[in-house]
């Protein structure tokens, strides 16, 4: 009833427990009695924002904070579905009191880009980690091994640590002749700009080798620029070593400075992705395609020798999907190849998962080992394996060695990895008919 014109709060009569029972189904639900007071008032006295003003003051990882709790992007998270990750996860880390700049989290995104795809308030990790891990490599907040990897890319122009002279030694298992531009300094139409794994790495060397093969076969007027050659350092970059990039960067320019020739067909998502949006913010501007973009108009006129036989997943690299939007161009290939079928995974195209090497995961295995239940290579090699498929496609240098060491680690050798360029090179007649 009304008292002095206001009304009378009601009288809680609580008890210990309480048995509902749902008049349509009959079924019965025993409530403690805590669980009403979950409907009272709370004061929230666990946030600050000591944690967000100090990244709000780091150019580009501002948006953290505007994560409003929607969990959108913890499913779709790569890192999640192994471990305990997403920006929402993050987010509330930070408002509790982690110290992002020194906490085991900043290093574990691959900045694979999927959380951004689903968050309708664009809390961007492509932007925060870098800007963040900037700040971290400043105050000397690296892990040992990535730590490593800077060091061997400023010493000798590539992650691995191998002898520049060297870069293209794998030119000589290929079985066809190879233009170095140092050499041969006329103009020419293609730039292959090999990057590290396919100079270095053996199973890239094979790659590299199969491409090369297969542009001889297509008439392709082409060229490297072999010893001058150094990475391109985008997944530096995204690891927090922005001054390294810009140096390589002006290495980078000042050698294709020297030559002329009409394009650049790489095989790495990551120097495309940087050749293609990070170069021109410093007034760097190349015409660049994924050498699955540049094979895709062609196969049409590929004679092809030898039927394949087989059927074949495909992995979509983050680098090339999402972050620039390039699904097609890898599956007309694989499509126009002879004798192959193609088996989509559940996780693919736009929701297609990571194979943790970006963002500098493809060398923090070890730290990042710590905080998983297993690498992200290994789930996508089940995934792969679920398929039924006898062969995992990929067209990122990286993925090779990853996914056939995680297809012996989770005991699925019977799956074999193989670089797309690998199997056109296959389909066309392979190394014994050049």
């Amino acid at each position: 009833m009304p008292i002095g014109g206001e009304k009378e709060p009601p009288t809680a009569v609580e008890h210990e427990e309480a048995t509902v029972r749902s008049t349509l189904s009959g079924r019965e639900w025993e409530l403690p009695g805590m669980w009403n007071r979950m409907f009272e008032s709370r004061v929230l006295r666990e946030h600050t924002s000591a944690g967000f003003a100090e990244l709000d003051a780091i150019p580009g990882a501002e948006s953290l904070e505007w994560c409003y709790g929607c969990g959108k992007c913890v499913p779709v998270c790569p890192v999640d579905l192994v471990g305990e990750y997403g920006p929402r996860k993050i987010h509330r880390k930070v408002q509790i009191g982690t110290d992002l700049l020194g906490d085991d989290d900043l290093w574990m995104c691959t900045t694979c880009g999927n959380c951004l795809r689903v968050c309708p308030k664009q809390v961007d990790m492509i932007q925060i980690m870098p800007a963040t891990r900037e700040v971290a490599v400043g105050r000397g907040n690296v892990p040992a091994e990535l730590q490593v990897v800077f060091e061997k890319t400023f010493r000798y122009g590539n992650c691995l640590g191998e002898n520049p002279r060297r870069r293209h030694a794998w030119a000589k298992g290929a079985g066809v002749p190879i233009r170095v531009l140092s050499s041969d300094p006329a103009p020419v139409d293609v730039l292959l700009y090999v990057e590290d794994y396919w100079s270095y790495h053996p199973r890239g060397q094979e790659a590299a080798q199969a491409f090369a093969r297969v542009l001889h076969r297509l008439g392709v007027d082409w060229a490297i620029l072999g010893a001058e050659e150094k990475t391109i350092g985008d997944s530096q970059r995204l690891a927090g070593e922005k001054g390294l990039f810009e140096a390589l960067m002006d290495d980078v320019v000042t050698t294709l400075s020297k030559y002329d020739f009409s394009r650049i067909v790489i095989p790495d998502p990551h120097g495309f992705n940087a050749l293609k949006h990070k170069y021109p913010e410093h007034g760097h501007h190349y015409d660049v395609a994924h050498y699955t973009q540049f094979l895709a108009p062609l196969v049409d006129e590929v004679s092809w020798v030898r039927s394949l036989d087989m059927t074949v997943t495909f992995h979509d690299p983050c680098y090339l999907g999402r972050h620039n939007g390039e699904y097609d161009a890898p599956r007309r290939v694989i499509e126009a190849l002879p004798g192959v079928r193609l088996i989509e995974m559940s996780r693919c195209r736009e929701n297609g998962y990571c194979c943790g090497g970006g963002g500098g995961g493809m060398w923090l295995d070890s730290f990042t080992g710590n905080h998983t239940s297993e690498r992200l290579s290994e789930r996508r090699v089940r995934e792969a394996a679920a398929t039924g498929a006898d062969v995992l496609v990929v067209c990122c240098p990286y993925e090779v060695s990853r996914f056939e060491d995680a297809a012996k680690s989770t005991g699925n050798e019977a799956l074999r990895v193989r670089d797309l360029a690998e199997l056109v090179d296959e389909a066309m007649g392979g190394a014994g008919s050049v």
